[in-house]
């Protein structure tokens, strides 16, 4: 273990890029000799009183749950539920102390710990019968390093009320403590009871909020509150089955009126479909990459094709357009809210674009973009899971090349009479032969959306 004075100020700084986004990390001495390391996000110095404190994770090294996966503890499901806290907030800090192994009595004796445990020993009376305290870490270093990074209040994240009491001790102010959102397995079930039991912990939490659990592609067993439940268990019900689709994933959203058009003859669409319905749609943008667009829609649209209803990310945002024609004053050729893809023909010259904009050429057919070639070139950049959602023409390309694992088809109470139409394309002579899916209907506002799920047997 270190003393008060182990911790040095910093002693390298760096940038660390992480499955939970990109992070300054700075090394510091101490840890006796192994050395900690600060992961942080934006400005976390400190400022007026009423100033919100940066979350602050101070982390106890543990090779087993940290690097190997071990369900015995949670310390590797607490270490990527604070990182990506930090990451959702965009400011905060995850303290990783070395030499805090096994509660600070190191590998080898914590694995001897483990052994008594096999045989029924909780984990405080294993730790003892070793000749060991049940908790032998000070926080010493941890302090100091919040001081050098300019922190003297935090809202913490743990389920300890000792470590609470050691930083404030040490004069780091905890004006608010957070236990993860990390749930309970069978296997750490004894473990984690003995720390709530035996050592004051309070972890056992709710759910986690379903909504940020979907959008880290994680899906929760159930919704975080009874008062939330009604409107969460919707969310798990619609949406649960993308957070945990995979990482290749393409899926169709149009919304028409009950006559089949998705705009007036004059190409008026504002809006055929309810708020309700364009809060679904932003769901579907935040828990895909990209999402494709033709040239048509944005020209009568001029759409943003960004999460702004709901939390959650931008995607890429993907324009089909051949012929180039797109004016560069449109909203997604000029605002930068979000990387902009305009797939364009060999040989179509083109005006300067802004740097979010990056210019693809891709061989043209006759009847525009080969849908697949579309979804491999994604693929190559890493976008796999792929939302279309317009026009009519380019949703019904990539239907008829059976290419959708879901279709989200929203119909609104109107009938247009004339205008652009939504779904078409080559059907069959007979109706047994028509397209079919197992499908679910749910009710948005006074509209209806269909959910088909073309990834699962036709339907009988």
């Amino acid at each position: 273990m270190s003393d008060a004075s182990d911790a040095a100020p910093t002693a390298v700084v760096t940038i660390l890029p992480t499955e939970h986004g990109t992070f300054r990390m700075y090394g510091y001495d101490g840890g006796g000799g192994l050395g900690h390391v600060a992961l942080v996000q934006g400005d976390v110095a400190g400022g007026a009183v009423d100033d919100l404190a940066p979350l602050v994770r101070v982390h106890s090294e543990c090779l087993t749950g940290d690097a190997l996966g071990s369900y015995r503890c949670d310390c590797g499901e607490q270490l990527r539920a604070a990182l990506h806290e930090i990451s959702l907030e965009g400011r905060g800090i995850l303290i990783y102390l070395r030499g805090h192994e096994g509660r600070g009595i190191g590998l080898l004796p914590k694995l001897r710990a483990y052994a008594l445990q096999d045989e029924g020993v909780d984990t405080v009376d294993a730790n003892v019968r070793l000749g060991y305290p049940a908790d032998a870490r000070d926080y010493d270093d941890a302090a100091t390093i919040l001081r050098d990074l300019g922190v003297t209040r935090v809202r913490l994240m743990s389920s300890n009320p000792d470590k609470t009491a050691k930083l404030t001790e040490l004069g780091i102010e905890v004006v608010a403590r957070k236990p993860l959102p990390v749930r309970d397995r069978p296997e750490n079930a004894f473990y984690l009871a003995t720390k709530r039991a035996r050592m004051g912990h309070d972890g056992r939490v709710a759910a986690p909020d379903v909504w940020e659990e979907l959008l880290a592609r994680r899906v929760p067993e159930a919704a975080a509150t009874e008062a939330a439940a009604e409107a969460e268990t919707v969310l798990l019900d619609r949406y649960a089955w993308l957070a945990g689709a995979g990482e290749r994933v393409t899926i169709g959203q149009l919304g028409q009126s009950a006559d089949g058009f998705i705009a007036a003859r004059t190409g008026d669409a504002e809006f055929v479909t309810g708020e309700e319905d364009r809060e679904h749609l932003h769901r579907l943008r935040a828990l895909v990459d990209a999402v494709v667009v033709g040239a048509s829609t944005v020209v009568a649209d001029d759409p943003r094709l960004t999460v702004r209803a709901v939390p959650g990310s931008s995607p890429v945002r993907v324009v089909l357009d051949p012929r180039g024609r797109v004016p560069t004053h449109t909203r997604l050729m000029d605002d930068g809210a979000s990387p902009t893809l305009w797939c364009v023909a060999p040989g179509v010259e083109l005006p300067d674009t802004k740097p979010h904009v990056e210019v693809v050429r891709l061989a043209r057919t006759r009847a525009g973009f080969d849908p697949r070639e579309v979804l491999a070139v994604l693929r190559e950049r890493g976008l796999g899971r792929v939302l279309v959602e317009g026009g009519g023409r380019t949703v019904s390309r990539f239907l008829a090349d059976g290419l959708f694992d879901r279709l989200y088809l929203t119909t609104a109470p109107l009938l247009i009479g004339d205008g652009v139409p939504g779904i078409r394309f080559s059907g069959s002579d007979r109706l047994a032969d028509a397209l079919s899916a197992p499908v679910r209907r749910f009710v948005l506002g006074a509209d209806i959306c269909t959910e088909f799920d073309l990834s699962a047997p036709p339907a009988r």
